[in-house]
């Protein structure tokens, strides 16, 4: 089988690439360069797409004896990732990178393009497991990212690899060293890749600018403080608020509503953040076909945590498809642009993805038997 392997310039890239040419794949290595102006370097372990990361994935090919190429998706990455995100965020919620990264480029333009190359299928680095057309978690709970994956349709599994998903990820750097892969020891990426400093605020400050609006008690509507833009807060957001006195009853404020309309933050209490219920949109099943009528599922809100036993439902409506979740116990720090992840709960590991959707609403109602109206309550979380 033909195979192209992405390499990020990562350990986990270059094993899957060591693992599919071992299982005797005729694999081509590819870096995809999607930085208009990539550093020479990284930071540590903040940022990636350096040309550091393109020379380590050279570097990786020519031990494994693949051909190896770098493919310019700068344009497409800033179009379908970077302003999409800095979009979500002036719209009051926040997006995982990732998993947008995963839906348009990696498995999307890279798989098509891959596709129409001659090549079978797209092997990857990523900590997840394909049964046939099935997605499950990975063996390594902490290194886990199917969550990341499940925006994923039926067609696009059928042409992915994760030749790594069934092992530790201490094991693999322990294989890459044998291997002789100098990235053995290269520390892995964290926060978003294409906020190589980490500071999302001043990332997207740059180019959302200032807009003006009021930080307010959630109870009393009684203005706490001004802000420069919705983009600076996200839901159960504790430290940051601006707010010079505190509560009146002395306990905590978070931010549990933001309205990007009217550029109004509301704070109140820890109570003011449970969700009971939540709507999603965009709805994915991983087989292809919905569920017929309500179905138990663990839902997962966050790339990692965030996990509780739900009754999802899905529902045909006059604006496309979409996912009602019903919580048996309720979740915190849920938000509009967030993805909602539904795995099953009676497999036999409890491990198989089910479906997915992006948040779009969630109300504090608890209901037992299905989900009540959602309240439009926009808000926002993290990524991979």
């Amino acid at each position: 089988m033909r195979v192209l392997a992405a390499m990020s310039g990562g350990v986990d890239s270059a094993v899957a690439a060591a693992r599919a040419v071992e299982a005797g794949h005729d694999v081509v290595g590819v870096h995809l360069a999607l930085s208009t102006a990539p550093g020479a370097l990284r930071t540590g372990s903040r940022g990636c797409c350096s040309r550091e990361d393109a020379d380590d994935a050279r570097r990786a090919a020519d031990v494994l004896g693949i051909p190896f190429y770098v493919w310019d998706f700068a344009d497409r990455f800033k179009d379908d990732v970077i302003d999409e995100f800095v979009e979500a965020y002036a719209a009051g919620q926040t997006p995982n990178p990732c998993l947008t990264c995963n839906e348009k480029i990696k498995f999307a333009a890279l798989a098509d393009k891959a596709m129409a190359l001659g090549f079978d299928a797209l092997a990857t680095g990523h900590y997840a497991q394909l049964a046939g057309d099935e997605l499950r978690r990975a063996v390594d709970p902490d290194k886990d990212q199917s969550y990341v994956l499940a925006v994923l349709t039926r067609e696009q599994l059928r042409r992915a690899m994760f030749p790594i998903g069934d092992t530790p990820k201490s094991e693999i750097r322990a294989e890459a060293a044998r291997r002789g892969l100098s990235v053995a020891t290269k520390p892995d990426s964290h926060d978003i890749c294409f906020i190589p400093t980490g500071d999302t605020q001043a990332f997207l400050g740059a180019r959302i600018g200032i807009r003006p609006g009021a930080v307010v008690d959630a109870e009393s509507g009684e203005q706490l403080a001004e802000h420069e833009g919705v983009h600076g807060f996200t839901i159960g957001q504790r430290k940051g608020l601006g707010i010079e006195a505190p509560a009146g009853d002395g306990r905590p404020r978070y931010v549990t509503d933001i309205d990007p309309d009217s550029g109004t933050v509301s704070v109140g209490s820890a109570d003011h953040l449970d969700v009971w219920s939540i709507r999603t949109r965009n709805a994915v099943w991983t087989s292809g076909q919905a569920p017929d009528g309500p179905v138990e599922v663990m839902v997962q809100v966050r790339a990692h945590g965030g996990l509780a036993p739900a009754v999802a439902t899905a529902v045909d409506g006059p604006d496309g498809p979409y996912i009602e979740i019903a919580l048996t116990q309720p979740l915190t720090g849920v938000a509009r642009g967030q993805a909602a992840v539904l795995y099953l709960p009676d497999d036999a590991r409890g491990d198989l993805v089910l479906g997915s959707g992006r948040i779009s609403h969630t109300s504090s109602a608890h209901t037992s038997s299905g989900v009540s109206a959602p309240a439009a309550a926009p808000g926002t979380p993290v990524s991979e």
